[in-house]
């Protein structure tokens, strides 16, 4: 029985040990500012490709959370493309550290400097000599961030995750529109004036929380970018995956992508919603998966990031 006991317990283990190397995370400090975490698989080669997960908007972090949003979005499709031989970087913004360090100031942040921690990262890959091909691969906001980091530091393909297709003062006129209607005239008389790289000084108390004078500095950095264009300036291979369940970025803006890059391949994911995961229901269900972080990401999403690197990473 003792014997039959340790067989089983040799064996349980040898099973949950196998499982548990089917992926390994380091973590990397890319630069002073950049930490992050390296996925890497047991199918790993000497010519393996990596991805570098380009985060969404605000203070989302390397896993894909954030307050009020806890997800592991990010944590679950690099754990799921690792076990497939393809390596991942995810990573928290350089503001993270700032702030932890105390020298963050909100008014001189700029929209390139996120882009610039994009190419700082390749920068480091490149140098770690341990990959054949970088794939940059942007989500929400990330895929922005991503387009312009592509047209600077040289990779081999881009891929878009539920990336907008519009620049940010046609978004905000659209959500107004929508959402406060009697704000629109101001709004728009605000995004006017940014987009000739002004400050306003006097805003609606309404419209405060949005145009904040600390945050105007970043909104006409931001403006200046019309994603449909810039990803037409992409000369390599080009991925644009948008799922139909997304309630934050409208599917209409995949489409647009896809104008921009008419060489692009555009995959449209049934079911899947903002965050990745796959909602058969209505919108209290996707609400609802903003937080669970034990929730599967779309198996669709892995598989067809997977394919487009086997296919360009020959």
């Amino acid at each position: 029985m003792k014997t039959l006991f340790l067989t089983l317990f040799s064996l349980l283990f040898g099973i949950q040990g196998y499982a548990q190397q089917e992926f390994s995370i380091q973590p990397f400090s890319v630069t002073e500012w950049i930490d992050g975490d390296l996925y890497s698989g047991t199918k790993d080669s000497k010519n393996a490709s990596l991805v570098i997960l380009i985060p969404g908007s605000g203070p989302t972090d390397r896993n894909g959370n954030q307050m009020g949003m806890q997800t592991n979005a990010y944590k679950l499709l690099a754990e799921e493309l690792s076990k497939k031989g393809t390596s991942v970087f995810t990573y928290d913004k350089s503001f993270f550290k700032q702030i932890e360090k105390g020298v963050f100031k909100e008014d001189e942040l700029v929209f390139e400097e996120s882009v610039e921690d994009v190419e700082d990262i390749v920068q480091f890959f490149k140098k770690y000599k341990k990959y054949k091909n970088i794939y940059l691969a942007g989500h929400s906001e990330g895929s922005l961030v991503g387009i312009l980091a592509a047209q600077e530091e040289k990779v081999a393909g881009f891929i878009s995750i539920a990336g907008s297709g519009k620049s940010i003062d046609l978004i905000i006129q659209e959500q107004i529109t929508k959402q406060a209607p009697f704000l629109m005239d101001e709004t728009t008389q605000i995004l006017e004036e940014l987009k000739k790289g002004n400050q306003v000084e006097e805003i609606n108390p309404f419209l405060t929380p949005l145009f904040r004078k600390e945050i105007q500095p970043f909104f006409i950095s931001w403006m200046k970018y019309d994603p449909k264009i810039e990803i037409g300036k992409l000369k390599i291979p080009v991925l644009i995956l948008h799922g139909t369940k997304d309630i934050q970025v409208p599917e209409e803006n995949a489409e647009l992508l896809h104008q921009g890059a008419p060489n692009s391949k555009l995959i449209v994911l049934e079911n899947m919603n903002h965050v990745l995961k796959n909602i058969e229901g209505g919108d209290a269900e996707n609400m609802a998966s903003y937080n669970q972080l034990e929730l599967p990401i779309s198996s669709e999403l892995v598989l067809e990031i997977q394919k487009f690197i086997q296919f360009y990473g020959k």
